[in-house]
């Protein structure tokens, strides 16, 4: 599991790198399962290798989303 985030003098969220790594599950993507950041000037979503653009409401929201995807891949038999 990798979290970055950058933050800012005033507090706030400039940069951020959330990853569920296994290279066992995955190899490509340096072995990035799932993936949140906003690397390139947007917002945005790996899953397998995928890569699709996501609605930016918050950090916090964007920490819902990982969260949410991880634990649904972990309950994945």
């Amino acid at each position: 599991m990798r979290r970055e985030v950058w933050v800012n003098e005033r507090g706030r969220v400039t940069r951020y790198n959330l990853a569920y790594i296994n290279h066992n599950i995955y190899q490509r993507d340096n072995g990035r399962v799932i993936g949140y950041d906003n690397a390139h000037g947007y917002h945005h979503r790996h899953y397998f290798g995928n890569v699709e653009a996501v609605g930016f409401v918050s950090f916090e929201d964007i920490e819902d989303q990982f969260t949410r995807d991880w634990s649904a891949l972990r309950h994945t038999p």
